[in-house]
């Protein structure tokens, strides 16, 4: 078997996969390749990946996805704003906020709710900054807030918007005996599950047989 290739898309952390994967599959290398969710889908159609972890909604063209796990919407804010002080955040309450919309949003939806600020920043990232310098707030997955952390800036969960809902997806017509074994693995089946592919293993050299002890050989008698 040949190595196998893994895109995945910022935030979405594909090490207990790994993890699995590497004690199943010894002798199988796993690559791990980030890319932008933008590119995520075109990853895997132009053959440069054999599979991707990535975000719905996706053009599906081509291409099989199954949903894994949704992620938990927030809104991110400075430490010292007000909104700290809640729990959990409802739409109204951003009604009169100043808000960040950023290029690569990876929600579903047309624009996030409060005074949508004109100028929208390239990157996530990019208005992550923003948000730290006082400009607005910014609605993101928790898994994006935890990989863009910063000590003066904190999140509260965001109710009443949508969320979004990592996938892994493959080429619809290369269902690969490594791609069924990833697949096994993010779904959660055992190594010995008969709903996939064996798992390869190293062939066991044959046990010695133990030597016949030999014979006695017969004295002759002289006449």
């Amino acid at each position: 078997m040949t190595g196998f290739r893994l895109g995945y898309v910022p935030g979405v952390t594909p090490a207990k996969w790994v993890r699995i994967w590497t004690e199943r599959l010894p002798r199988v290398p796993l690559e791990l390749v980030q890319v932008s969710a933008a590119e995520a889908p075109d990853l895997v159609r132009r053959g440069d990946a054999d599979s991707v972890l990535l975000r719905l909604p996706i053009d599906r063209t081509g291409l099989h996805a199954i949903p894994l796990y949704v992620e938990q919407t927030v809104v991110v804010v400075p430490k010292d704003h007000l909104i700290t002080a809640a729990e959990e955040v409802t739409v109204d309450d951003l009604a009169d906020e100043l808000m960040l919309h950023p290029q690569d949003d990876v929600l579903d939806w047309d624009r996030p709710p409060g005074r949508l600020i004109d100028e929208r920043p390239a990157r996530t990232g990019d208005a992550i900054e923003l948000v730290a310098m006082g400009t607005g707030l910014l609605v993101v997955p928790q898994s994006l807030a935890r990989l863009h952390h910063r000590k003066d800036l904190t999140y509260r969960p965001l109710t009443g918007v949508p969320e979004s809902q990592v996938a892994l997806s493959w080429p619809e017509d290369e269902t690969s005996e490594l791609v069924e074994h990833f697949i096994g693995i993010v779904r959660g089946r055992t190594a010995n599950s008969t709903r996939g592919p064996a798992t390869p293993q190293r062939q066991k050299k044959p046990a010695a047989q133990p030597s016949k002890p030999a014979r006695p050989k017969k004295s002759r008698r002289r006449r």
